[in-house]
């Protein structure tokens, strides 16, 4: 007796895939390892990154609020000492004016500098205390409230300092520091009233 052909569903076509033939149990059948439970690891935290970010763009933006409000300020003084070694014929106190006015430019340049060293555009307005000291009239009472805010300068500056990591603006702002000190001596001085003379 011929052997009868096999019926078309007993041989599946050659690129027809065994059902389940990943599953675990068919795995296991032939002999594979496949294991019961997988480990997957936690995602990384990033969050002492972050706060750290943050706290570095809050310490940044106070640092370039603090620089532009000193920024400002200089430049006030710098007009008021300009207009006021004009007004003057003193030659001594003309020669003190004009030493504080250079002063105040100089460190100008160097809150400028300082600025756009940390990738930001300087302020350019200029500050309330050069309309404030433009309406004193004589001159030796403009000195005197030029060296109240010479003496608001340094006190921004000693609350400024500690909080500053970077080396070259810590060391220029120093030096303005100390500056403005010895520039509130000279004005002191100058206004100082005169001894008696020797003799009367």
């Amino acid at each position: 007796m011929r052997p009868l052909p096999p019926m078309p569903h007993a041989c599946p076509p050659d690129d027809a895939a065994a059902p389940f033939a990943d599953t675990p149990a068919a795995l296991r059948a032939r002999g594979l390892r496949f294991p019961e439970r997988v480990e997957v690891s936690s995602p990384v935290c990033y969050a002492d990154e972050l706060d750290a970010a943050y706290r570095e763009a809050g310490d940044r933006d106070a640092l370039l609020a603090a620089l532009n409000e000193l920024l400002e300020a200089e430049r006030a003084g710098a007009r008021i000492t300009l207009r006021s070694a004009a007004e003057t014929d003193d030659p001594a106190l003309q020669r003190l004016v004009t030493d504080i006015h250079r002063d105040e430019v100089h460190w100008c340049g160097v809150l400028i500098d300082a600025i756009q060293s940390l990738a930001a555009t300087p302020s350019t307005r200029t500050g309330a205390f050069y309309e404030r000291a433009t309406a004193v009239p004589e001159l030796g009472a403009r000195l005197a409230l030029l060296n109240r805010g010479q003496g608001w300068v340094v006190r921004k500056l000693q609350a400024l300092l500690p909080r500053i990591v970077d080396a070259h603006i810590h060391g220029e702002l120093t030096a303005m520091l100390v500056s403005h000190q010895q520039n509130i001596a000279r004005v002191s001085a100058q206004q100082a009233p005169h001894g008696p003379q020797e003799g009367a």
